[in-house]
């Protein structure tokens, strides 16, 4: 059965507030969420190294191993709102425009609100972050499982170590730094649920190592510019190393992979990849902090989709100009008739198609990773 466009977001309109709300309320439990791992666990008994690409990033995820509670220095002391206010210059066009929109919600706030919001705001990102990395740990360890190649799994393996680092790490940053936790968020959260329940290997690559995993290195790149916090920078140039090297491997295996698939099972992996740009697209909208805030979150999800095309968008920005370059990369942006490619363009991000993937990027932090006692 082949599992359509559809079947993911559950809706024809991308921008139909009354499904995203609708998303928005499910509930995940209060301390476990159970769902369906599907898929063929994968004995292979060909144990030749044939993938030079993939043991090359096992040995540097070999070399580049950290350790949470040694390499980082939980006795810094962190300022909430400080690091919060650290993100707010970047957002600044984004809320003088929100605040000029008629009928704004937030038309009268002044400073004030605008510096707890970016608290709140803090807040729910490292909650994302951790909630995220517990998905990213659950996927590779299903990736270990279900990939038919052994220079895939051994690379595998050393990513559950690293996911189950970033766990710790996030988890002990929000419990011992900053004041207060979120719930994961739905869109997040469904995302991932799909990625676990397809039963199709490739899939589980294509929506976390490609899109959670390339939404995330953005987000902790865009976080590690801006901070001046030490503990905090520290700990995302570890993860970043990490991560660049997770995407690394999602592109190097599905470019091998894609290259024998025909055009309606890569449709298939295009209609995939939109699907789960617009969870992550409807994640970004955190409308736990704003109502938090006090403002309803039917009237902001119709703010934000209203102002999504605006040039220059922050939120857009971050979350696109890592996914479409490695689409474009793994052939899946003019795959077919361009269904992807219309896609993006549709939904205006088509312009960071060029912008830097994440194939070699992990070069860098690697070396970075290897020094890191410098900072």
């Amino acid at each position: 059965m082949v599992e359509t466009a559809q079947q993911f977001l559950g809706r024809d309109d991308v921008d139909s507030v009354e499904a995203i709300l609708a998303d928005d309320s499910i509930d995940f439990g209060d301390l476990v969420h159970p769902t369906p791992a599907r898929g063929d666990a994968i004995f292979t008994w060909d144990y030749e190294r044939s993938r030079p690409g993939l043991a090359k990033l096992s040995e540097k995820a070999k070399t580049s191993q950290w350790n949470g509670s040694t390499d980082l220095d939980w006795s810094t002391p962190v300022d909430p709102e400080r690091v919060a206010l650290e993100m707010a210059p970047a957002a600044a066009m984004f809320q003088q425009r929100m605040a000029e929109l008629p009928g704004s919600p937030v038309a009268r706030w002044g400073p004030k609100e605008w510096t707890q919001f970016q608290v709140e705001a803090l807040n729910w990102r490292m909650s994302q972050f951790l909630h995220g990395e517990q998905g990213a740990l659950i996927c590779t360890a299903k990736i270990v499982a279900t990939t038919p190649w052994i220079d895939a799994k051994y690379y595998a393996a050393t990513q559950v170590m690293d996911e189950a680092r970033h766990v710790e790490v996030f988890s002990r940053y929000l419990d011992t730094k900053l004041e207060g936790h979120y719930p994961v968020n739905p869109a997040l959260q469904l995302l991932i649920d799909d990625i676990i329940g397809d039963s199709r290997w490739d899939m589980t690559y294509m929506g976390m190592q490609i899109m959670v995993e390339g939404l995330a290195l953005a987000a902790f790149g865009f976080m590690h510019h801006v901070t001046e916090e030490p503990l905090l920078k520290k700990l995302l140039r570890y993860v970043m190393a990490d991560e660049a090297r997770h995407v690394a491997f999602g592109v190097l295996s599905l470019q091998e992979y894609y290259a024998g698939l025909g055009a309606a099972e890569l449709r298939e992996r295009q209609e995939f990849a939109f699907e789960a740009a617009l969870r992550m697209r409807d994640r970004l909208m955190m409308h736990r902090v704003w109502e938090t805030m006090g403002v309803d979150r039917r009237t902001v999800t119709e703010f934000l989709l209203g102002m999504r095309r605006m040039r220059n968008n922050p939120f857009q920005a971050a979350l696109f100009s890592k996914i479409v370059p490695n689409c474009k990369k793994l052939g899946l942006l003019d795959a077919g008739d361009g269904w992807l490619r219309d896609r993006f363009t549709d939904i205006g991000v088509i312009q960071f198609e060029d912008a830097t993937d994440t194939g070699e990027e992990y070069e860098s932090f690697d070396e970075v990773a290897r020094n890191r006692a410098a900072g």
